[in-house]
């Protein structure tokens, strides 16, 4: 679960990472500054996405934050306090690995959004696999209003949601309510925000308890398949269906299943 206020005024960490039950939490933890992605934050962040990578006790990520936003995007003091070309390079740079590292963890990716995700924070509820936001949650990309066009938001935000509504909310830089977000499908589900930990930690202790090897395998081939067409989507998907029916897991999957019996995964 997402740390408690106690437990992030004990800490002047700006990441915190708990484990539980095979589910990973990593938490944004710069509330004064509505969690925005600094350089810092993103480091820590891009840390321990690597870790979890090849850490076969955990089977699935939260994403969540402290404070009244869950992220409101880049950090605007610290890149003005940066205008050097180079340094914005980096940071975008920086700021595109830590997003495409989240498409291809091979582990899914749940964000809990609790409060307000606009910008850059925006694109990171829509680079994770699945997400769950309190229904008084809100989203936006409103670059635009400050002359700074959401170009690298765009990027996830388009592979979410369809482009008259992707192009509406980067036109505009409008904020939508969390029902808005989950009509258009930017996130899975909304609920009270009584109900935010329940509703997240129950979809991923659903996930946790599958075959993370065919976790693996699924989440990657749903990614590559996107960008091919029909023919050759189907051509890759079937190799994949092909290597996935000769692991360990899918033979006991389906002899569990012809047994009447709960599988025990090996992850191989």
């Amino acid at each position: 679960m997402a740390a408690s206020s106690a437990e992030a005024a004990a800490t002047d960490e700006i990441l915190l990472r708990s484990d539980a039950d095979g589910i990973a939490t990593l938490t944004l933890n710069r509330p004064a500054a509505r969690n925005s992605l600094s350089s810092g934050m993103m480091v820590a962040m891009q840390g321990e996405l690597d870790a979890i990578a090849s850490d076969p006790a955990v089977k699935v990520v939260v994403i969540a934050a402290n404070g009244p936003a869950f992220s409101a995007g880049h950090d605007l003091k610290e890149i003005r306090a940066n205008r050097e070309r180079d340094f914005q390079e980096r940071l975008m740079a920086q700021c595109s690995r830590m997003m495409t590292s989240i498409v291809r963890l091979p582990k899914p990716v749940i964000a809990r959004v609790q409060a307000t995700a606009t910008a850059a924070g925006c694109q990171l509820v829509a680079s994770c696999d699945l997400a769950v936001a309190a229904d008084d949650a809100r989203f936006a990309t409103p670059g635009v209003n400050i002359g700074l066009f959401c170009s690298t938001p765009m990027v996830a935000l388009s592979r979410n949601v369809t482009r008259k509504h992707a192009m509406e909310m980067l036109l505009t830089g409008d904020m939508i309510d969390a029902a808005t977000a989950e009509r258009i499908g930017l996130v899975n589900r909304v609920v009270p925000a009584a109900e935010l930990d329940a509703a997240t930690y129950g979809i991923a202790e659903k996930i946790a308890a599958k075959s993370p090897l065919t976790l693996a395998i699924g989440k990657e081939a749903f990614y590559r398949q996107l960008e091919m067409d029909l023919d050759a989507a189907y051509r890759y998907t079937s190799e994949v269906m092909i290597r996935n029916l000769a692991a360990r897991d899918a033979e006991e999957g389906i002899d569990a299943f012809i047994e009447k019996r709960d599988p025990v995964w090996e992850g191989r």
